[in-house]
């Protein structure tokens, strides 16, 4: 029997399955896993269920328009790649793929600060709209360093993140033995042998690491020194003020990545931030923290129009996207999706996973009878508990 290619997945959870049998566990866990008892991972993606999608009859829909403007650009779907750390572990392309891809499909890739490439190598993948993913550092060096390469590498955004004052615990990570450097066991080598395609690439290229750090550590740079750094250089003691000055040296679109409170949301939007995203770091971080879903509606209320507003977790479907949207969002970040397809076959795997996406959200606004994205609302929804 011929093993399933990527191109043969029908819908994310295919390319999951398919990335599954691909990638080392311990590996695969660090894309799907989330904190302690995964409470709020699971439920950024079954928090959807409570929306029934209500079609309306009689609506010409001959003509379907899934694009929309996020924060001063016009994009092909309501799609934004959410930053992930070190994708290179996953498949050797990591962002060569990754990157080329969100371009080739017209939605925005968000350069995690700890990518495994470059803030410049990977402004010279794809003409596509590019964000980046910072943080408040301790070292405020750091920061300015990050804002000016952005300038001159084409970033078109900068996406703020706000709520890791530390790495949330990870017990499926600490189970497996994920760490910096890697210590084999038995298991875990005996798992490596049978993913032969992933491991004959991992030893035949270099080990991936923080491009974006390479040149802020003296001495040694091995990958846990600067995963080390990392954690070091995480400010526990960020203000609004430093979010303003962030601002104020961007000087460009600029969103702030982490908000679960109508608060929070509602002072950004006063500050003069052009995107909320709303965000649990795809349950990575506190435990029983909200789904976004939950508290999309009470934030967007508390916007008012301030603002954008976009979803970030939990998306798996075309009706996610559309439920988001009808609740006020004006696009979907996700990021496990694209690392699935990446697991399960490279480029070729993320595209598969942009166009099952896309295909989704056209199929199923038709059958909702909607023409535009930009035309759905709450009337096309009912809440079931």
């Amino acid at each position: 029997m011929t093993a399933r290619t990527a191109a043969q997945c029908h819908n994310i959870d295919e390319l999951r399955s398919l990335a599954a049998r691909k990638v080392p566990k311990l590996l695969f866990d660090f894309i799907d896993g989330g904190a302690e008892d995964e409470v709020t991972l699971r439920r950024s993606s079954t928090g959807f269920e409570q929306y029934q999608l209500v079609p309306h009859n009689f609506v010409d829909v001959s003509e379907i328009d899934i694009s929309t403007v996020v924060m001063g650009r016009k994009i092909a779907a309501p799609l934004i790649v959410s930053p992930t750390g070190l994708p290179k572990l996953f498949h050797h392309t990591g962002e060569e793929s990754l990157v080329p891809a969100a371009g080739l499909h017209d939605i925005p890739y968000t350069l995690s600060s700890a990518a495994s490439t470059s803030i410049e190598g990977v402004g010279n993948l794809s003409s596509g709209p590019k964000w980046f993913q910072i943080y408040v550092w301790k070292d405020r060096a750091i920061v300015r360093d990050f804002i000016e390469r952005c300038k001159l590498s084409g970033f078109s955004a900068l996406c703020l993140t706000v709520d890791v004052p530390v790495t949330g615990n990870r017990e499926r990570d600490v189970r497996n033995g994920l760490a910096m450097p890697l210590k084999p066991t038995l298991p875990m080598v005996l798992d490596m042998l049978r993913k032969p395609a992933w491991l004959y690439h991992a030893v035949r290229n270099p080990t991936p690491t923080l491009a974006n750090l390479l040149n802020r550590v003296e001495g040694n740079t091995s990958s846990a020194d600067l995963a080390r750094y990392t954690e070091e250089q995480l400010d526990k003691s960020v203000s609004w003020d430093d979010a303003a000055q962030m601002k104020e040296q961007w000087g460009g679109p600029l969103a702030i990545k982490g908000v679960l409170r109508a608060e929070d949301a509602s002072r950004a939007a006063e500050m003069g931030f052009d995107a909320i995203i709303v965000s649990n770091h795809g349950g990575r971080q506190l435990d029983h923290a909200p789904a976004p879903i939950d508290v999309l509606p009470e934030i967007v209320a508390a916007v008012d129009g301030r603002a954008q507003v976009i979803l970030d977790g939990g998306i798996r479907r075309g009706t996610d996207v559309l439920k988001a949207l009808s609740l006020g969002a004006t696009a979907c970040m996700a990021g496990r999706p694209y690392l699935y397809g990446l697991g399960a076959g490279g480029r070729a795997g993320v595209e598969r996973a942009m166009e099952i996406l896309k295909a989704e959200i056209r199929r199923d606004l038709m059958l909702l009878g909607c023409a535009k994205v930009s035309n759905l609302g709450p009337q096309y929804l009912r809440q079931v508990n």
